[in-house]
């Protein structure tokens, strides 16, 4: 049975989850890619505000596709993570709580995982149009000149991940690898 987790995520709720628990997300989350991960690091060493606090929020790393008539978005369907890996130990440090993508992580993004108590969330992959029913409205609120890779502020109803890498170093790709590991 799927955890219901109200955003932003809070030092609490990470303490329940573990990897491999399927979870529904609803409140806000944002899309950033790696346009947009630059742009605001380049910002954090320029001593420049982020596009929004960024402290106990979710990123979710997704190329939407144009919406279609009366729909909020498109397709929404998960990006690879680890092209984020160089600018996420930074992010967490700045608060960061919580990742969605697909694909693993960084052992540095894990140790950054580990000592600021944030999660990293799998979306599936290919199902980026029933992914997109969870999304209830979707504005872009900084770097639009990057069109797709503009940062969006998403407000979400009930949308599907799994906890891939958890608070205490959990990581579900690596545990059901050794699961079904022959000896």
């Amino acid at each position: 049975m799927a955890k219901r987790i109200m955003l932003p995520l809070t030092e609490e709720s990470l303490k329940d989850l573990k990897a491999g628990d399927e979870v529904l997300l609803t409140g806000v989350i944002y899309v950033a890619r790696d346009a947009a991960h630059k742009r605001m690091i380049e910002a954090l060493e320029q001593g420049k505000p982020l596009p929004f606090d960024i402290r106990g929020q979710t990123i979710y790393f997704m190329g939407p596709s144009p919406a279609r008539p009366g729909q909020p978005i498109g397709s929404a369907g998960p990006t690879t993570s680890g092209r984020m890996d160089s600018y996420s130990p930074r992010l967490i440090a700045e608060g960061l709580k919580g990742m969605i993508g697909k694909g693993v992580r960084s052992q540095a993004v894990k140790e950054a995982m580990k000592q600021y108590n944030a999660v990293y969330f799998g979306a599936i992959g290919g199902a980026g149009a029933l992914t997109s029913k969870s999304i209830r409205k979707a504005e872009v609120i900084a770097y639009e000149e990057l069109g797709a890779e503009a940062v969006r502020r998403l407000e979400v109803e009930d949308f599907p991940v799994t906890v891939v890498n958890d608070i205490y170093g959990g990581d579900l790709y690596h545990e059901g690898k050794a699961r079904y590991r022959i000896a």
